[in-house]
């Protein structure tokens, strides 16, 4: 990543220079947020809705992602209510159910939201976290500021949305 590098250089010329602390300590909380940056943009590129984005986009994503810790045995989503909460695992595993019948355990990496994401609409299924969670978190209304301010992102999420459209149409029993 191109800030991690231009921060590991520039703290070589610090130390390099023998600056006083008044320096390295802003230092190192620009080398801890360009990490968590990383972290971040690490995990939106294995989305395959975020797939087709370059790297400047994933930021902007990555920006508006929050990080939360959550407790074994907490409801993430509820089948059938409007939450618009979109989720990425970063450790953990969630259990997917949908009419009271678990159809799905996910875990790190994988995701789960993202229709709600999109439209805002009701949940198609309950997660519940089988352990303690970290997950990265994006809301609705977050997400749509987002496409309304980046029209490059709209339209690969768009392109994306298609292709998964275009899929399912292809595998239907007509």
């Amino acid at each position: 990543m191109a800030a991690r590098g231009f921060l590991e250089w520039l703290s070589r010329r610090i130390y390099a220079s023998g600056a006083d602390r008044t320096l390295r300590a802003p230092l190192r909380v620009a080398q801890r947020k360009a990490g968590k940056l990383d972290y971040k943009l690490g995990l939106l590129e294995r989305v395959p809705l975020f797939g087709g984005l370059p790297q400047a986009e994933l930021e902007h994503i990555a920006r508006i992602v929050d990080e939360k810790d959550v407790p074994a045995g907490t409801a993430l989503t509820h089948e059938g209510r409007h939450e618009g909460y979109f989720y990425i695992i970063v450790s953990g595993s969630v259990t997917i159910e949908r009419g009271g019948q678990t159809i799905n355990t996910i875990g790190d990496g994988d995701f789960l939201g993202e229709i709600a994401l999109l439209d805002g609409g009701p949940r198609t299924a309950t997660a519940t976290t089988l352990s303690d969670c970290r997950l990265l978190a994006v809301t609705h209304q977050r997400f749509q500021e987002l496409l309304d301010a980046s029209p490059r992102i709209r339209r690969a999420v768009l392109e994306e949305v298609g292709q998964r459209l275009r899929h399912l149409d292809s595998e239907a029993v007509i």
